[in-house]
């Protein structure tokens, strides 16, 4: 007969205090707290209330994270060169930009961003500007090869790409650029659908575009492999000042201008199709930042009925530490 000793399994670990790095599947007590726990995958897929901006804006710029993002220009009452700052909690001000724009777009980390493009309408119209950021403040740098606004932009301070958007008094583009942390180069692959107004998700080399304007609102998506761009599956819902964030192969789309007004809706992307989740923003909105990934994002500004500082906060689906009941 085989002994119950020998069947059971692995024993619980008894701790005084959770594990610093536990790894997914574990479960441990917790004698302190008295709480069974464990690391494992929690599914969320909300959106939550964040701390607003300091300015209501739409078509502001955004980079980073949930944690440490950063949101830039746009319009308020007026083009606007603020910056501010976000910890996961409140938005607090950073260095103002060179100059005064909307629609400018950007790539990297809090503290080592990069922005390009804008627009001031009518005149001068849409922008070559490119400038970094470190955290303190921005500088400018070698311009864009194509005037842009509401374009994509997507990457590292140091590797990124550019894509897309409008110059305002040409027609809109589809010109790609790529940023070797000096300077850009025009690359051969164009976008397969000139557009403006959508959103780019991803880095230099994986990135992912979606939504916007060509004549009407579109729901197309397209993805690039460093070379080329590939027509993939589109959006369920077409529209245009899509947010965006995320990667080529873990992406969510929300908010945006659809037909016949503002959507609320979320669609996550996993490498083949979008799905379109059940918990909508908490308030349509149009032209609004967007930052993060598809397990943490942030969502801010924007334009409702009026230009807006409304922030919202998205937790996805992610490892974590949770308490293990019985009911």
């Amino acid at each position: 007969m085989v002994a119950y000793t020998g069947i059971q399994g692995q024993n619980i670990l008894i701790v005084s205090s959770d594990p610093a790095n536990p790894v997914e599947g574990q479960i441990w007590y917790n004698s302190t707290s008295n709480l069974l726990k464990g690391y494992a995958n929690i599914v969320t897929n909300a959106w939550a209330s964040g701390g607003s901006l300091s300015t209501a804006r739409r078509l502001p710029g955004g980079l980073g994270t949930q944690t440490a993002g950063l949101g830039f220009n746009g319009y308020g009452t007026a083009y606007s060169n603020a910056t501010e700052e976000y910890d996961g909690t409140s938005w607090a001000a950073g260095g103002n930009t060179p100059d005064s724009v909307y629609g400018r777009k950007g790539a990297g980390t809090q503290t080592a961003g990069l922005a390009c493009g804008g627009g001031v309408i009518p005149s001068p119209g849409s922008l070559t500007t490119t400038i970094t950021y470190d955290g303190t403040s921005w500088s400018p740098v070698n311009s864009l090869n194509t005037k842009r606004y509401v374009h994509g932009t997507t990457g590292t301070q140091t590797a990124a790409l550019a894509f897309g958007g409008s110059s305002y008094s040409s027609p809109k583009t589809a010109a790609t650029e790529s940023w070797n942390g000096t300077s850009w180069t025009t690359v051969p692959g164009t976008m397969n659908t000139t557009r403006a107004g959508f959103a780019g998700i991803g880095i230099q080399g994986a990135t992912l575009a979606f939504g916007g304007e060509i004549a009407p609102i579109t729901a197309a998506t397209e993805s690039w492999n460093g070379t080329s761009w590939t027509s993939v599956n589109s959006l369920n819902t077409a529209r245009v000042g899509v947010g965006g964030a995320g990667t080529q192969t873990a992406g969510l789309a929300f908010g945006g201008e659809a037909v016949p007004g503002n959507s609320a809706a979320t669609e996550l992307w996993n490498g083949t199709s979008w799905t379109t989740n059940p918990n909508s923003m908490a308030t349509a909105r149009q032209s609004l930042g967007g930052v993060g990934t598809q397990a943490n994002a942030l969502a801010f500004g924007g334009y409702i009925t009026a230009n807006t500082a409304a922030t919202e906060e998205w937790t996805g689906s992610g490892v974590a530490v949770r308490t293990i009941t019985t009911s």
